[in-house]
């Protein structure tokens, strides 16, 4: 039963969220999205969420996965934050919207950007203070602000393993004294970033990168950085598909030139 109500609660937060967001992103992907429980096979191993994005001939919807294996490790304060992250308008908008583009070689509809597109996820859990969704719910916003410090921590486990050597287990235990996540999820992080150096740190690099051309944009611009001109700017991070960060920051100077 509380799995049922998990999921449904997951359903209901990524409607509500699909409705703000149109006030501050004007491209919506033709995909639905649906919410699912990781299949029991796979989900001790599994992270606490993930997305896994639509067919491209659009007969498949994107789905939002969530990790129920243990109802402990899935605290109601940091639902809203994940559904943001891992359905609207974090990895189904990218992603779903990288591959409704019309035109253009395939490779730019699937290529992946781990800075650019776990930077967006990152982006629009901040964007979430902006659209509301935490003003009544101090709650959620605390499971948001446990988020940001996972993230913060990620870079240094990330460079502690690859760059300082550290053991496994040394790793582990600054997770779990920093974060207050629950074991089984912390131990399952760690062996993560073991196989795949620098995928941790691309998270925090990517969002701070997003938050920084938005800054640009809105010192530029001035007043006429207003709701149209930020729905742009979103729309212009969204609808050219992953990018190397250093390609979008080329794409948002030349949109703040155009404007200006």
């Amino acid at each position: 039963a509380g799995r049922e109500a998990a999921l449904a609660d997951f359903k209901k937060m990524e409607d509500e969220q699909l409705d703000r967001s149109r006030a501050v992103i004007g491209l919506v992907p033709k995909a639905p999205i649906e919410v699912k429980r990781i299949p029991e096979f796979k989900e001790k191993t599994a992270p606490g969420a993930y997305y896994h994005p639509p067919a491209l001939d659009g007969t498949r919807p994107g789905v939002f996965f969530a990790n129920l294996r243990d109802m402990n490790e899935v605290p109601k304060f940091g639902m809203r934050t994940l559904a943001i992250h891992e359905g609207v308008p974090g990895h189904h908008f990218q992603i779903a919207l990288a591959q409704e583009q019309q035109g253009g070689p395939t490779f730019r509809k699937v290529l992946p950007f781990t800075a650019y597109m776990e930077g967006w996820a990152l982006y629009a859990e901040w964007l979430g203070t902006e659209l509301g969704f935490y003003k009544d719910d101090p709650f959620g916003d605390l499971g948001r602000l446990q988020a940001e410090m996972l993230r913060a921590v990620r870079l240094v486990v990330d460079t502690g393993i690859h760059y300082k050597r550290w053991p496994r287990e040394q790793a582990i235990a600054y997770m779990l004294g920093k974060t207050g996540e629950p074991e089984a999820g912390v131990i399952s992080e760690i062996e993560r970033y073991i196989v795949d150096p620098g995928q941790a740190s691309a998270y925090k690099v990517g969002m701070l990168s997003i938050r920084a051309a938005r800054e640009r944009a809105h010192k530029a611009l001035g007043p006429r950085f207003d709701a149209a001109a930020l729905k742009a700017f979103h729309d212009l991070v969204l609808g050219g598909g992953a990018l190397p960060l250093e390609v979008l920051d080329e794409q948002v100077d030349a949109w703040i030139a155009a404007r200006r």
